[in-house]
């Protein structure tokens, strides 16, 4: 029993040495790619957005179009944008952004998820905000699936009693 009190001693002190929970940690540093740029995947309903971000003067291109040429309703133009209000960086970067998948209200989710994510990616102090703000956790809701001996997933077929 002395032994084991003695190891377990020899541990502690072990663990004194290093960093402890209370210690600052190294900053984290920016994961970009070989043209100067971040780039991350957005996910929502049944829409993949793949996004870049790099410095420049606030244009986004979706699918090879200009926003407000894809994304043709202010509100969901104004879901591409909260990321970029929410870090107060509104006209300091480009997305460049592909997305497939499920109507435009989850493609423009999609965006909005992905260039969070890539934001963080291009500046590791931004997380902290994005996170607050809700924008770096990805929506599950997706459609239910249709159940047999149903109409759709949940409504049953007309009864009729006669």
């Amino acid at each position: 029993m002395a032994e084991e009190k003695k190891s377990l001693e020899d541990l502690k002190s072990l663990t004194q040495g290093t960093d402890t929970p209370g210690a600052a940690a190294a900053p984290v540093q920016p994961k970009l790619d070989a043209y100067g740029r971040a780039y991350a995947t957005g996910k929502r309903k049944n829409a993949i957005a793949r996004v870049w971000v790099k410095p420049g003067t606030g244009k986004i291109i979706v699918n090879g179009r200009d926003q407000t040429v894809y994304f043709a309703r202010p509100t969901l133009r104004m879901l591409l944008n909260q990321p970029f209000q929410t870090a107060k960086r509104e006209g300091q970067y480009d997305v460049i952004c592909t997305v497939t998948g499920g109507g435009l209200s989850g493609q423009a989710g999609a965006v909005r998820h992905g260039v969070s994510k890539a934001l963080t990616y291009y500046e590791p102090g931004l997380r902290p905000a994005l996170k607050a703000g809700g924008f770096l956790t990805r929506d599950p809701r997706v459609v239910e699936r249709k159940k047999y001996g149903r109409a759709k997933a949940r409504r049953s077929f007309q009864f009729s009693k006669r």
